[in-house]
């Protein structure tokens, strides 16, 4: 099994290959597993796959995302962790960024330099064997030369500043008529990042992540 076949087979369901690494013991990775290769999107190219794909079951995209990746990882003898399993929890994040070029940007979210905001990481392969895994990408974090930092002052309610991100605020904003453009639309403070402006979230896709969003935060209420 080669990077390049798995990146071949995750882009036929509009998934990509995310950059790899073979894990040290600092990687918190799964004990056998030799090399981890990052699953995720970018854009809205695989939003088609996954309507074509999805079923009426409880959290759809994660099923589906499963199917998929579960599906492909067996192909190349080896399995797939996501980032719901746990706890404990493996770190995505940290993983992300020793895969590829990607920045803690000012809202939290990972920016890429060419994917901007609009990317996220939905799994990742582990393979008994350390495969060969293109190098990481060279390039700095686009934010650093970001004179205005729009998103910091574009949200409605401020929930994002330096300080970090209110949770509640957001979502307390987007259950009122006045929340609807972030609702329908995606996150505003997302939306005026201006690296990869053309990889925008279609509305349906955006409204998708934000309901379920929102759905999440009611059932945590309701706990």
């Amino acid at each position: 099994m080669t990077y390049a076949l798995l990146a071949e087979r995750l882009l036929k369901v509009g998934l990509l290959a995310r950059g790899g690494f073979h894990p040290q013991t600092e990687d918190d990775a799964p004990p056998t597993c030799r090399t981890v290769i990052l699953v995720g999107n970018a854009g809205p190219e695989f939003w088609a796959h996954f309507q074509t794909g999805r079923r009426a079951e409880p959290n759809p995209l994660d099923a589906w995302t499963r199917r998929e990746v579960n599906r492909i990882a067996a192909s190349a003898s080896g399995w797939a962790v996501y980032p719901s399993d746990g706890p404990p929890y493996f770190p995505f994040q940290k993983w992300a960024q020793k895969a590829d070029s990607v920045f803690p940007s000012p809202i939290g979210m990972l920016i890429h330099p060419h994917y901007g905001l609009w990317h996220a990481y939905r799994a990742a392969i582990c393979l008994h064997d350390a495969i060969p895994v293109p190098a990481r990408m060279v390039a700095g974090n686009p934010c650093d030369t970001c004179r205005d930092q729009p998103c910091l002052t574009t949200c409605p309610v401020r929930a994002f500043s330096t300080s970090g991100y209110d949770v509640a605020r957001c979502a307390a904003h987007i259950d009122t008529p006045e929340g609807t453009d972030c609702l329908e639309k995606g996150c505003r403070a997302r939306r005026a990042c201006p690296i990869a402006s053309e990889a925008l979230y279609a509305p349906g896709q955006a409204e998708f992540h934000m309901t379920a969003f929102q759905n999440a935060r009611h059932a945590e209420k309701n706990r």
